[in-house]
């Protein structure tokens, strides 16, 4: 545990800590060159789909009710980066999206840890409601996590998602990484 993260907060240190068990997990997934463990991929994605929705339907409603109704103002740009995530999640992994995702979680990362962080500024605002709503975090479902799609619509749906929330692709979204198969259970 780095100095920052004594420091932080309870759900501070929870969220990012989430992080950096994802971040561990992508790493993990694409350790061969030019080749995805699909079945470390599909423990990532389960994860951070997950995490999404604890921000989405457990933290960012609690600081709506202790703004009084007011959303942070960063809101609307998590919202941007989760809805663009969880379309990078739909196709299957190539090295362009794995990137992106790295890019791009990087960023958003970055805007919620820290020091004045949303994950700080989270833990300013629940005072007494902190260990409730850690509870809550902690007790969150997993996703249900649909197979991958590589229809033409679901590319361009991509494609869009990535420029509203100010991303782009650096390569083309293609074929270029073969999959390991997840083992039978």
């Amino acid at each position: 545990m780095s100095q920052e993260d004594s420091e932080a907060g309870p759900l501070a240190q929870f969220l990012a800590e989430d992080h950096r068990r994802l971040d561990a997990l992508l790493q993990s997934a694409a350790t061969q060159p030019a080749q995805v463990n699909r079945e470390v991929y599909d423990q990532f994605r389960a994860g951070l789909l997950r995490h999404i929705g604890m921000e989405e339907k457990i933290l960012f409603p609690a600081v709506l009710r202790w703004r009084g109704g007011t959303p942070l103002p960063i809101a609307a740009k998590l919202r941007l980066d989760h809805g663009a995530l969880a379309t990078l999640l739909m196709p299957t992994p190539t090295t362009a999206i794995l990137t992106t995702i790295r890019r791009l979680l990087m960023d958003h990362n970055m805007l919620e840890e820290g020091p004045g962080g949303v994950y700080d500024l989270c833990d300013q605002l629940a005072s007494f409601d902190a260990e409730s709503l850690l509870k809550d975090l902690r007790a969150a479902p997993s996703v249900a996590v649909m197979p991958h799609s590589d229809s033409p619509a679901v590319m361009t749906t991509l494609r869009r998602t990535l420029e509203r929330a100010g991303y782009r692709m650096d390569a083309d979204i293609d074929r270029d990484v073969p999959v390991t198969p997840a083992r039978e259970s």
